[in-house]
């Protein structure tokens, strides 16, 4: 590590207080007090510690920087403009302005060098703890190979009070004490200020201990003393065996007369006159937007340091990669993997398929698993439910070139994690749980959705088919509430088939988003198709299964329901109604079809009906409002499934004379 002139040092972070203060007050909107807190801590970390490479913000060796408390944006788009990233000064001026590129809180893909998109507290940090699993497990499979280590780079975050009061912090600071992630180093921005006022209003235990509790190496500092900031850092770096917390107490709003160490300082620009006042204070004499030549030059040599790193590490793996024929086939399926067509491996497997969806989808992990190096995944304490083991396969808390991973109860941090993992680079990861329980983890899962992660969720349990656990475990609002979130795509199969298609499409297939496997407990039938029936149909989303000339009605459902489907529209035909079965195992990709398809599949002039173990009011975008929604719009029901769905009128008898009496 370098080390600044202490002027210079100070004249750095002054630099930083002041484009934050200048672009706040433009946008008369935004957080001023966590930047001019932080200030001294962000000139530290990007002069003097942080690897990187602006001119390639995805080098795979890079340090990671995630600011969890994303509230406080502009001290991160200060240093992303200070270090030479793509993102000049021009952006800064338009901060939190429509379409720039520095929107109120980091955005993933919007802006160069943000690592992940944060502003919900706890959740950058429990990304940083997947980008440390992360980094910890790639290690494991590429280090030691030979004289050259392709992987040595650490992780480095900031958190604020909101972060650390969140739960989701405590799951995931818990999970990587447990896993001992020397690689990761997070600093406390301990300025004991919240939007309500001081955080002794509803913070009161020992930060420092609860994290040791958690099995990390904690030190505090004085926040604005950078050359013991360095030190903690380097001090922090240097622990291999558990992740380091510095709690760094400062001052909120530093160098505000008026304002600092207040709530006041949080959220709300400070106004021409104050900011007049505290660069007065902090003898800032510079026009607005102004960065003086020597902090360019700093910064730069910086990013310099970096580009020598960078180059001298890819001459390094270019020699590597000559020795180490097999790790390089390993790098290469990882790191620069390419699409392939999974579904003909994913068929075979599922081929003779019986039995509930979860086993089907198990039987396809372990098929495609072994053709897919990147694919990891784990389960929030439900292995065995979820039928989501990799066999054969080491697990995560033996060995970290493992590829299961045991998140224990822990629904909220596993998701976070999950997006950590994808965000790395070279893992195509998945978690697993109920699927009444993705209500824990909706957090992660919408910002998976927005940063367009190829993540993969399963959940199992799927309905009020759950039976006996009854109503606080059987999911009736779920399907809809994830199918609600805009680019999640979720697949609810039917059979084996529709399974193979489901993971093959999700693994390889479909476009960068997220997606949302769910799988029944109870068992389903093979079901029959029409002639000219191709597999790929599937991956459509919703596709004829059974047919009829003319219908007058078309049945469709997903899952569990598309047996009953077409044993009702079976028993319609015979009643001299002719009936269509539709599949619609991806609402999502059905309504990506274009219009002609959908018309095709649901003629406009046949009474459209739904059924679905669920939520019955948003079918109506596909039956419209003289459509018929068969499912369950209260709770569940404890008891033996079958009892629960006849309960509930989902069963052919019932759905029939539903049918019946509307016709």
């Amino acid at each position: 590590m370098t080390e600044l002139d202490p002027n210079l040092r100070q004249l750095c972070a002054n630099t930083i207080r002041a484009l934050s203060i200048d672009a706040v007050d433009a946008a008369n909107s935004g957080h001023p007090g966590a930047p001019m807190g932080l200030a001294d801590i962000a000139t530290v970390l990007w002069t003097e510690v942080l690897r990187f490479d602006p001119t390639d913000p995805k080098w795979p060796n890079r340090d990671r920087f995630v600011l969890s408390n994303g509230h406080g944006s502009m001290l991160l788009y200060s240093v992303l403009h200070l270090a030479g990233y793509d993102l000049p000064l021009d952006e800064l001026k338009r901060f939190r302005q429509l379409g720039s590129k520095t929107p109120g809180h980091p955005e993933y893909g919007i802006t160069p060098g943000v690592e992940t998109t944060t502003g919900p507290l706890g959740q950058g940090f429990a990304n940083a703890v997947g980008f440390a699993l992360a980094t910890r497990m790639a290690k494991a499979r590429f280090n030691g190979r030979g004289d050259f280590d392709p992987i040595d780079h650490h992780v480095y975050g900031i958190l604020g009070d909101g972060c650390v009061m969140e739960g989701v912090t405590s799951e995931a600071a818990s999970l990587a004490g447990h896993w001992g992630l020397g690689e990761l180093v997070f600093v406390y921005d301990d300025n004991g200020i919240s939007i309500d006022g001081s955080t002794d209003l509803a913070l009161s235990e020992d930060v420092e201990k609860r994290y040791q509790a958690y099995g990390w190496h904690t030190l505090r500092v004085d926040g604005h003393d950078q050359r013991a900031v360095k030190a903690a850092l380097e001090e922090g770096r240097s622990v291999t065996d558990r992740p380091t917390l510095i709690l760094a107490k400062t001052h909120i709003g530093f160098g505000s007369p008026n304002r600092q160490d207040t709530a006041g300082v949080h959220g709300s620009p400070l106004g021409a006159e104050e900011a007049k006042l505290t660069k007065e204070k902090l003898g800032w004499t510079y026009p607005p937007f102004t960065v003086p030549a020597e902090v360019k030059a700093a910064f730069t040599a910086a990013a310099d340091r970096g580009r020598a790193a960078h180059a001298a590490w890819q001459d390094g793996l270019t020699k590597w990669k000559a020795a180490q024929p097999d790790a390089a086939q390993l790098w290469a399926s990882t790191w620069e993997r390419t699409s392939v067509d999974l579904s003909e491996a994913a068929l075979e497997a599922l081929a003779d398929a019986k039995g509930a969806t979860r086993g089907m989808s198990g039987a396809a992990i372990n098929a495609l698993a072994p053709r897919m190096p990147a694919l990891i995944g784990g389960s929030a304490d439900l292995t065995g439910s979820n039928k989501t083991d990799i066999k054969g396969a080491a697990r995560v808390h033996d060995q970290m070139s493992g590829r299961y991973v045991h998140f224990g109860v822990r629904e909220h941090a596993m998701g976070s994690i999950t997006n950590g993992l994808a965000l790395y680079g070279p893992f195509v990861p998945y978690d697993a749980t109920f699927l009444v329980f993705s209500d824990y983890m909706r957090p992660p899962l919408r910002l998976s959705a927005l940063m367009k992660l190829r993540t993969l969720h399963v959940y199992t349990h799927d309905s009020i088919g759950l039976g006996e656990d009854g109503p606080t475990h059987q999911a009736v609002e779920h399907l809809w509430a994830l199918r609600l979130i805009p680019g999640m795509c979720v697949w609810r199969p039917a059979d084996g088939i529709e399974t193979a298609m489901a993971w093959a499409y999700s693994l390889s297939q479909g476009d960068e988003m997220p997606h949302a496997l769910v799988f029944s407990r109870q068992s389903v039938a093979k079901l029959e198709r029409p002639a000219g029936f191709s597999p790929k149909d599937v991956w459509r989303g919703g596709y004829v299964v059974k047919d009829a000339d003319k219908p007058r009605v078309v049945l469709m459902a997903t899952g569990t329901e598309v047996g009953l489907a077409v044993e009702v529209a079976a028993r319609l035909d015979k009643a001299g109604f002719a009936a269509r079965a539709v599949s619609m195992p991806c609402v999502e990709r059905f309504m990506a079809q274009d219009p002609e398809y959908r018309s095709a599949v649901l003629p406009t002039d046949a009474l459209k009906v739904s059924i679905e173990a669920g939520r019955t009011g948003p079918w109506q975008m596909l039956t419209g409002t003289d459509g018929l929604n068969l499912g369950v719009d209260t709770f569940g029901e404890s008891g033996p499934y079958e009892e629960v769905y006849a309960h509930f009128g989902l069963t052919p008898d019932a759905v029939f004379d539903r049918i019946q009496a509307r016709l």
